[in-house]
């Protein structure tokens, strides 16, 4: 049985910054996306399904990829760094779609998505049910599901990560789930450490951003 792990958006290891990121040379980066008409910043990447979050997650796993969702919502400044600077790295870029299935889904949005219980609900009614507060929230999810499973997707999150993240830090969360650390680690701030030790032991830069 998978347990939830449930990363806070409070300062953690120098994760959240109050000023802007500083950006890595503009010729190293992927472009840059800007907010489209609703005012999401949607990466032409994300995976486009009819939201019925089980199947997603069976398609997923049949190419042997996981799930995590991206909660955002029109103006949130932390989603915005998120895409500006993140999601504009190729390195993070090429392991998330590599190993993930992306579904943004909008806190606010009315859309229809079908959780992994069967029900059928809106988007910000699904994010008041998953008890989602904070932009950005990403929800990943097991490789396969339980036979017969009912549960909502609140009680399958294996890990939960709020607010933004730094480049470093990001990128081994999704490291963090993808090699199932929670199993022999639970505290994602002690295994990121130990990573970051093994990385300068091995001669390798740790690069915070």
């Amino acid at each position: 049985m998978f347990v939830k792990f449930i990363a806070t958006a409070l300062i953690f290891a120098g994760v959240v910054a109050g000023a802007p990121a500083p950006v890595q040379a503009e010729s190293k980066l992927l472009p840059e996306i800007h907010a489209n008409e609703e005012g999401m910043h949607v990466q032409p990447w994300f995976l486009n399904s009819f939201l019925d979050l089980r199947e997603d997650l069976n398609e997923a796993a049949a190419k042997g990829k996981q799930l995590v969702i991206f909660w955002e919502q029109k103006g949130c400044p932390y989603c915005r760094e998120m895409h500006r600077v993140n999601l504009r790295i190729p390195e993070v870029v090429d392991y998330i779609r590599a190993n993930f299935h992306v579904i943004q889904l909008n806190l606010w949005g009315d859309r229809e998505v079908t959780d992994f219980d069967g029900k059928v609900i809106t988007e910000k009614k699904l994010g008041r049910k998953w008890r989602v507060q904070f932009t950005p929230t990403l929800s990943f999810f097991p490789p396969t599901l339980a036979k017969g499973s009912k549960e909502s997707g609140r009680d399958l999150e294996v890990w939960r990560l709020i607010g933004y993240w730094k480049p470093f830090h990001f990128l081994n969360t999704f490291r963090y789930v993808r090699e199932k650390g929670y199993d022999s680690e639970p505290n994602f701030q002690r295994w990121l450490q130990n990573l970051a030790r093994k990385m300068q032991a091995e001669g390798k830069d740790v690069k915070l951003w």
